[in-house]
């Protein structure tokens, strides 16, 4: 078993206790913040399913029907977990106009926010592991997975401060607003979610820094070659894609060429672990001379 589907087991076990924590707290003040809470742990545990659905199928070796792999999986699993935070937020909404339109007073709010702090607490603690762990691992779907808990996090925050508010000035219709605002919040999460990973299924290029530091291994290691051009990049969850063209003299032998291509691809793949490079040899009198030029 991977480091990635035990990170997304983690997820799903942490999404089932602070699911029974937080509904827990709700029951015991019929708060619509915390259900706001609430509502969005039930998207957690929604997305923990789809993430190690995701990981498992991403880590399956290419086939016949799939010859660069499965890697793209975990992209697909954040975008629906961003859909799923929209709708999330959409229900939430519509609890609080219910709730502004005929407010009440909470019950045994103190204890309630203790059981929704505990939560919050174990959720605070997962965030972190998820979103460093999954850079680690170059996993989207574990890092999608820990900014939401982030986001949950500080909306439960939020629910906490305003709950307090609530009780301290009796103004019972604080509490549906509060649950508006967590919506609102949840929202920009959920859109932020689905444009990193839209832009993974898009093929966008590698970052900036790691684009310079491509160009800087190839500079280095292609001795005996004249030209590099038409670098590109993509990332497919952990692999990143590399291709490009090579210039040699045209006396160069195969032999000769194929050894500058192996130094290459060697210095690559250990500044850029699970990257899969491509190189287009082309002799001089042949070279198109086109595109981003390395040397």
């Amino acid at each position: 078993m991977t480091k990635t589907i035990q990170l997304a087991i983690g997820s799903l076990i942490v999404g089932i206790v602070v699911l029974g924590l937080k509904g827990l707290a709700y029951w015991m003040t019929g708060s619509i913040a915390l259900l706001s809470d609430a509502l969005e742990s039930t998207v957690n545990v929604a997305t923990a399913i789809a993430a190690l659905i995701a990981i498992r199928v991403a880590t399956r070796p290419a086939d016949d029907n799939h010859p660069y792999g499965h890697h793209k999986a975990e992209f697909f699993s954040a975008v629906l977990e961003g859909v799923m935070i929209i709708v999330a937020a959409l229900l939430i909404m519509h609890e609080a106009y219910k709730g502004i339109m005929a407010p009440r007073a909470l019950d045994a709010p103190l204890q309630g926010l203790l059981v929704n702090g505990a939560a919050s607490l174990i959720n605070g603690a997962w965030c972190w592991v998820l979103i460093t762990r999954g850079r680690r691992y170059k996993s989207p779907a574990l890092v999608a997975d820990g900014h939401h808990l982030l986001s949950d996090v500080v909306s439960s925050i939020g629910v906490t401060f305003g709950v307090l508010l609530a009780i301290e000035t009796g103004w019972a219709i604080l509490d549906p607003a509060l649950a508006g605002l967590v919506a609102l919040n949840i929202l920009w999460s959920g859109w932020k979610v689905m444009k990193t990973s839209l832009s993974g299924l898009m093929d966008e290029s590698v970052a900036a820094g790691d684009l310079k530091t491509i160009r800087e291994v190839i500079a280095l290691e292609a001795v005996g070659a004249l030209e590099a051009h038409d670098l590109r990049t993509r990332h497919a969850g952990k692999v990143t894609f590399i291709d490009f063209h090579l210039v040699v003299p045209g006396q160069t032998t195969v032999t000769e060429a194929h050894e500058i291509c192996d130094r290459i691809e060697l210095a690559l793949k250990t500044e850029v672990p699970e990257s899969i490079v491509t190189i287009h040899v082309e002799p001089e009198n042949k070279a198109k001379h086109t595109g981003v030029v390395v040397l």
